[in-house]
């Protein structure tokens, strides 16, 4: 669901650069993390583990679609709304400016679709579900209704930032009835996806989900053990299930191509073409390859630079909010 910039106008564009940012502020003031280490390196490992499965997109049968995990949900019942929402930026910051997934103007209404909804609604969804204790059944059910319901709302978000900004001829009614129905469908695949990987934290290491009351002890595994575990499944994912990504084009795209018949818009202007250039110096590993190649190794250092990189960042940015709140608390 990452949008272009040639579906977006810049004085929208920059309305969710602000609004997202907005967010990313009060998340953190509010996030704690002065002492939970635990916490931080589970954002970086998630944040991780999302980068890479967003790399492999799953074919919607019989529609000549594919889907992807956004990933918002699963941060959330594992980090809390606050801190899924900040892992959620640094994973689509650096797909934006390291592999130009998604438009550099229209990555602040990309962070609002994709994080938002599913940090916030699906961890809203997830603790009401949990509230009087956790089984594998609420988990489930958790899943599926917090990744379709975040889908839903963000792919009407996207036609509506289209429509509001007037660029393209899309029709409002057209667009918006193949969004929907595409993203229910992708929706449900990223919920089993999200309720399989939370029953297994739940039955390994249950006292890491947030959100839950009432949890009886699990822990079949130590949190180094998991956080190993974690680690060899996204490495494997980023380089090697990343290969056996489907071909065919992502909801939105789909959508797209259904609609107006391409999903490559051009877009005009000195905004777009300065933004466009930015882009490119910093895309190192455009489209998740290495330039000019058709080498399938440059889609296996992508998964695994792209990996490490969002681990990096997750656990360095928050070093610095843990410093940053210990001096304004002063």
């Amino acid at each position: 669901m990452h949008m272009a910039d040639a579906l977006i106008s810049p004085s929208i564009a920059c309305a969710m650069y602000v609004c997202a940012g907005a967010v990313g502020a009060y998340c953190i003031k509010k996030i704690e993390l002065q002492d939970d280490a635990k916490k931080i390196a589970m954002m970086g490992i998630m944040g991780a583990f999302v980068f890479a499965t967003q790399m492999i997109n799953f074919a919607i049968p019989g529609t000549g679609s594919s889907g992807h995990l956004s990933g918002g949900v699963l941060l959330a019942a594992i980090l809390g709304p606050y801190a899924a929402f900040l892992t959620m930026m640094s994973v689509l910051l650096i797909q934006c400016l390291l592999f130009a997934d998604g438009g550099l103007l229209a990555l602040g209404a990309n962070i609002w679709n994709m994080s938002f909804y599913g940090c916030f609604i699906g961890a809203l969804i997830w603790k009401f579900m949990m509230q009087n204790g956790a089984s594998k059944t609420k988990i489930i059910l958790a899943s599926l209704i917090a990744c379709v319901l975040s889908l839903q709302l963000g792919a009407f978000s996207v036609v509506l930032e289209t429509l509001v900004s007037g660029i393209t001829s899309l029709p409002f009614a057209i667009f918006a009835a193949a969004m929907q129905p595409i993203h229910l469908a992708i929706g449900l695949v990223e919920g089993l996806i999200t309720a399989a990987v939370l029953c297994f934290i739940y039955e390994t290491r249950g006292e890491i989900l947030w959100g839950i009351g009432n949890l009886a002890s699990k822990t079949r595994l130590t949190f180094s053990k998991l956080f190993g575990v974690l680690s060899i499944a996204t490495l494997t994912i980023a380089a090697l299930l990343s290969l056996v990504a489907s071909e065919f084009p992502d909801g939105l795209e789909w959508s797209l191509e259904k609609v107006a018949g391409t999903s490559e818009l051009e877009s005009q202007g000195s905004i777009y073409e300065t933004a466009l250039k930015l882009q490119e110096s910093t895309a190192l590993l455009p489209d998740y390859a290495f330039i000019d190649s058709q080498n399938p190794l440059g889609t296996s250092i992508s998964g695994i630079v792209g990996a490490l990189v969002v681990l990096i960042l997750c656990i360095f940015a928050c070093y610095l909010f843990r410093i940053f709140k210990s001096k304004t608390s002063v």
